[in-house]
């Protein structure tokens, strides 16, 4: 497909917002431009709050409209931002991605997965990673478990690729991640403790998942590594143990 208008995608390599928006892009095999933008770069962010996401929102965002500077978009270039509106207009632009069934119980699925994803999975990761308190495993498990409960037994969450695997692989693959390290602000050992759980036989199928979902191309083209992703949060002031 000829593309009728190019993407610029403003966001950072280590956000997994960002992430699900790099994922759909490489997917839909787009003409886009990557954009990095550091939330702590606070010029930046200030110029970017008036220009790309006026309406208060970090990253990411895209632009879509004429080829050209991204500091300085055409004006005629439409701003979106919100991961999950981004990916819902990939879909619309690249029909021929596939990015959403054509069956519409099959989309039905595929958005009560990412409903589910966004409820229960993001939480749980913001909670126990970002937000710590006593009690904030048993948020991240019960993620787990809304997850494994919606997956067929075999493939992807509706069948085929889609964009409900899209907005859960980047918070599958850090949250296994960072627990496998021990990475996070909860007492040490706890992240260890529930890595063995998930590799549990009682989340054996949520663990085939996540395996399949980083061995796709996309994934593997998007994903900057997992030496650089431990070495980035082990820097990271919000996951130092006091």
């Amino acid at each position: 497909m000829v593309q009728n208008a190019h993407i610029t995608l403003y966001g950072h390599s280590r956000s997994p917002f960002c992430h699900r928006v790099h994922l759909a892009l490489e997917e839909a095999k787009a003409d886009y431009t990557f954009y990095a933008v550091d939330i702590r770069d606070q010029p930046l962010m200030a110029w970017y709050a008036e220009t790309i996401n006026p309406v208060g929102k970090q990253i990411p965002a895209i632009t879509y409209g004429p080829k050209g500077d991204p500091r300085n978009p055409a004006p005629e270039s439409a701003a979106i931002n919100e991961s999950l509106v981004i990916l819902e207009f990939l879909a619309d632009v690249f029909p021929e991605a596939h990015l959403l069934p054509v069956d519409p119980i099959l989309r039905a699925r595929v958005r009560l997965f990412i409903n589910t994803v966004e409820s229960k999975l993001v939480e749980g990761f913001r909670q126990f990673f970002f937000a710590y308190t006593p009690g904030a495993d048993a948020v991240l498990l019960s993620g787990f478990e809304a997850i494994q409960a919606l997956l067929p037994p075999t493939g992807f969450a509706a069948g085929e690729w889609s964009l409900a695997d899209i907005a859960a692989a980047p918070f599958t693959a850090w949250v296994y991640l960072m627990l496998e390290h021990d990475l996070g602000p909860f007492p040490a050992g706890e992240g260890l403790r529930l890595f063995e759980l998930l590799k549990s036989p009682k989340f054996a199928r949520l663990l085939a998942y996540i395996e399949e979902v980083q061995e796709r191309p996309s994934f593997k083209r998007t994903f900057w590594g997992k030496d650089l992703t431990i070495e980035f949060w082990r820097a990271d002031s919000r996951f130092q143990r006091q």
